[in-house]
């Protein structure tokens, strides 16, 4: 759902994060866990790209994007 949300392909993830595409592939559709260091490292690179990991709030955790900053002009207005 993260990745998708951000329309970035499995290639582009596993480059990011380090991992090979297998290995990322293996874990999307749950044929592997991934370790720990693995984990971690696929988690900091949709952080980077804009993924907000949301906790358990009742409805259970989930994910959403950061907003993107609108340019502004000069003067402060809207571009």
């Amino acid at each position: 759902m993260a990745r998708g949300g951000l329309a970035m392909t499995a290639e582009a993830l596993a480059s990011l994060a380090g991992v090979s595409k297998v290995t990322l592939s293996d874990f999307e559709i749950g044929k592997r866990s991934p370790h720990p260091r693995t984990l971690a490292a696929i988690r900091a690179a949709l952080e980077s790209a804009g993924v907000i990991f949301v906790e358990e709030n009742g409805e259970g955790p989930g994910v959403r994007l950061r907003r993107r900053e609108r340019p502004t002009a000069p003067d402060g207005g809207p571009t």
